[in-house]
Order: structure tokens, then sequence, then C-alpha cells
């Protein structure tokens, strides 16, 4: 049955737009299943670039139908935004689906999530303070507001009124700020329900119909696996499951219907927000991967803190997600080190674990292992086989690959789409 999972083995910013993207145009449908316009994916077409937040990549792909699934979190508001951006660069949206058992993120989930953080100071959990972690509060409390919703104004007016009970107590009482008006949050709610309307869809059917027709579906995770609220280094996680579980729930597509799961895996290792990072660098290499690699968040902006390559974390995403294969992303990125190290294993009051551990403590407490892999001088963009790469950077690749417990079938040597070696068919 063709259905893949594709997501990011990491902390996220792996790259999983670019993968995405090059499957597109050999897909029928992808899927965004979990988290909101927290996560970020660019996309590199041509001499084009395109950030994209809520939207699943495949939006790029003429002949792709992009659905957001019943696991993400929507703020109207950018999704429009982001919509009316790719019309105006002449990108056909009209294909769009959008799941009516969807969360909203209303206006006052972003206020609670701002005051919250704020409110936590050094505790805080570095969220992007756009609300994402309050909609899946409520969804959880019963107290959401679905795109459903949208169009019935009575049942909307009753779940905002319920929703705001509680929030104006806290707001006012604890974070000494104004209550919110009901009427001001319905009003606005509903001011999107016309805009919306040709995109919502029951997506679950639409889904399975395609996936009986023999019709091929990508569900694109956003985030990474070491973010999974459940799986990540909790609590500085997001949400939501952004591992391979979590495009069942999050889509309505049963786990019999996966065929393959595709890990994202960058060569090299980054983390954006706080957090425990063992192979962090605070070292003039630290700053060579951020300004070679360009890594600054999509969506947040905020440069990303980068690290060597952690195989203990690869070898845990092949694990919970029962990964069939990788992508290797920016191996170009470091061409020019006489040496890499890369993580095998980590210290642990005395003790080499190669395993990672389950104790947020230990964790917090792990130093990496570090083994030295030979570096390589030559330009691989312009690489079409494994074959063209140095020597060197092979015998990274099968190092990566032997370490992480799963084969590596694309290699990522430069931003660009076409900038790809294709190790193994995807498809």
């Amino acid at each position: 049955m063709p259905a893949l999972v594709l997501l990011g083995a990491q902390w996220g910013d792996e790259g999983k737009g670019k993968a995405t993207d090059l499957l597109g145009g050999s897909v029928d449908y992808v899927v965004r299943y979990q988290g909101g316009n927290n996560a970020g994916h660019t996309v590199v077409v041509g001499d084009q670039k395109y950030a994209l937040h809520l939207l699943p990549s495949g939006i790029l792909s003429p002949g792709c139908t992009p659905v957001i699934g019943n696991g993400v979190v929507v703020d109207p508001s950018v999704l429009l935004s982001e919509l009316s951006g790719l019309n105006e660069r002449g990108v056909d949206t009209s294909k769009l689906l959008i799941s009516g058992n969807a969360h909203i993120i209303t206006p006052y989930n972003v206020t609670v999530d701002k005051v919250t953080e704020r409110f936590l100071g050094k505790r805080k959990i570095g969220t992007t303070g756009r609300g994402i972690g309050p909609t899946y509060a409520d969804k959880i409390n019963r107290v959401g507001i679905r795109v459903q919703d949208l169009y019935d104004e009575s049942i909307l007016t009753q779940k905002v009124e319920a929703a705001l009970d509680v929030k104006n107590q806290m707001l006012t009482k604890l974070y000494n700020r104004r209550a919110i008006a009901v009427g001001q949050v319905v009003e606005e709610l509903l001011g999107y329900a016309d805009k919306l309307a040709p995109y919502v869809a029951d997506t679950v059917l639409v889904l399975n119909e395609a996936l009986e027709q023999d019709k091929v579906v990508l569900f694109e995770g956003g985030q990474g696996t070491l973010l999974d609220i459940d799986h990540g280094t909790y609590p500085f996680v997001t949400s939501s499951n952004p591992t391979a579980g979590g495009a069942c729930t999050g889509a309505g597509v049963g786990p019999t219907k996966i065929s393959r799961v595709i890990g994202i895996l960058k060569a090299y290792t980054t983390r954006v927000g706080a957090g425990p990072f063992p192979t962090e660098l605070f070292d003039e290499d630290g700053e060579a991967l951020r300004r070679i690699g360009g890594e600054r968040g999509v969506t947040t902006g905020r440069d990303r803190r980068c690290g060597w390559f952690d195989a203990v974390i690869a070898r845990y995403a092949t694990r919970v997600n029962g990964l069939t294969d990788f992508f290797l992303t920016k191996l170009d990125v470091l061409t020019g080190w006489e040496q890499i190290p890369v993580c095998v294993a980590y210290e642990i009051d005395g003790r080499r674990v190669e395993e990672l551990p389950y104790s947020q403590t230990d964790f917090h407490h792990a130093k990496p292992v570090y083994e030295m892999l030979p570096g390589w001088n030559e330009d691989i963009s312009k690489a079409k086989s494994f074959s063209d790469l140095p020597k060197n950077a092979q015998a990274y690749v099968k190092a990566l690959e032997e370490m992480s417990g799963a084969p590596i079938s694309a290699i990522g040597v430069g931003p660009g789409r076409t900038e790809t070696i294709e190790i193994n068919s995807f498809l």
C-alpha cells in the first residue's frame, strides 16, 4: 500500500521540505499530520526559495493535492497569509484540503502562550509563542475550537465562552492582564469562515479512498523525533507527535496502510530552543557550521544551536519510528574540515552509554564520546552519484549509515531541488 511517512530524525530543521518537494512530483497527496505554524520548511526550486510554515511542501508540486490533517493546529490568519503569498508568486493553491476536525489557534491561545512563557522566566521551554501548546491543551481538555465550528455560530460562541471562563480568570488574577471579550473572538473567527470554506473537507475519507485506489500518499511531519511530546527530550519538546505513529492519528489512516518510513537526517546536528544537546559546540566549529549551513530557524528567525553528528539519537529515531531508510542532508556543509568528529556514545557518570538514556537527569549529564573521521576539501555540490563523492565523503556516509541502523537512500549535496544524490528509489 503506497503510503509513506517522512519525518525529522533529530530535533527538526533537517531539511524535510526539500525531501518532500523531491517526492512531490511522484505522489498524489502530501499530508501534514501534526504541529502548526511553529514548524518551518524551506524549499528551493530553481532560483526561487519558499518558506512554508503551515502548508505541506507538496503545495509546490503541480498535480499533488496538499492536505492539512486533523492533527494539525491551524492559525487562520497565518494560513491565509501564506496562501496569499504563494498565489502572488504564481503558485496554484486551489487543491489544498483542510480537515474540518483540525483545531483552530485562537487569539487567546497566542496570548496565553506568550504570557506563560514570560512568567516561567529561566524555566521557560523556548516555545515559538504562537499558541501551539495552549491549543493542544484545549484540545485535550475538550474546550478546543475546530475548523468545523466556524460554520455554526451558536456552537462557536458556546465553546469560546467555555474556554474564556477559565482563561480570563487566569489572565486577570494571575498574570494581571485584561480579560478577553467573547464577542470579539467570535467575530474574528467567523471572519475566516468564508475564506476557508473552499478548502474544508472530510480528509480522513479522502485519504483512505485515495489509498484504496492505489494513490501515493506522503505524510509529512513537522519538527523532529526528539521534539515528540512522548518520545522527545521532555519537557523541551513540542505539543504533538512528529514520530511515525502520529501520522496515523493525525491523518486518520491505519498503521497497516504505511509501507515506508523515511527519516531525514542532517550530516551534523542542530537544535532551536532550550533543552539538552550533548554535541553542541560553542567554538569556531559551531559558528562555522551555523554560517555555512545557514542555520537560522525558518519560523522563528532564531540562530540554531549547532553540533556534530549524534549517532545515539539517530539510532533512537530508527527504533521509535521503525525507519526503513534515511535521507541525509547538508553533507556539503562539512566540506573543508580535516577531521570530523561523530558522537558514537555518551559518557554518563563515568559509564559509557550507547543508547539514549530514558532518564531526563542522565541525558542532561551526557557527554559525547567522539570517533574522528577523515574530512574532505573537494566541492561535492555537483556530484550526481555516490561514486562522484570524494572517498572520505563516501566513508563518512557509510559510517553514519552503519551507526544509525538504517540504509541511506539519498544524500543532499546542496540546497537546490536537483542537488541530491539518489542511491535507492523512494517509490
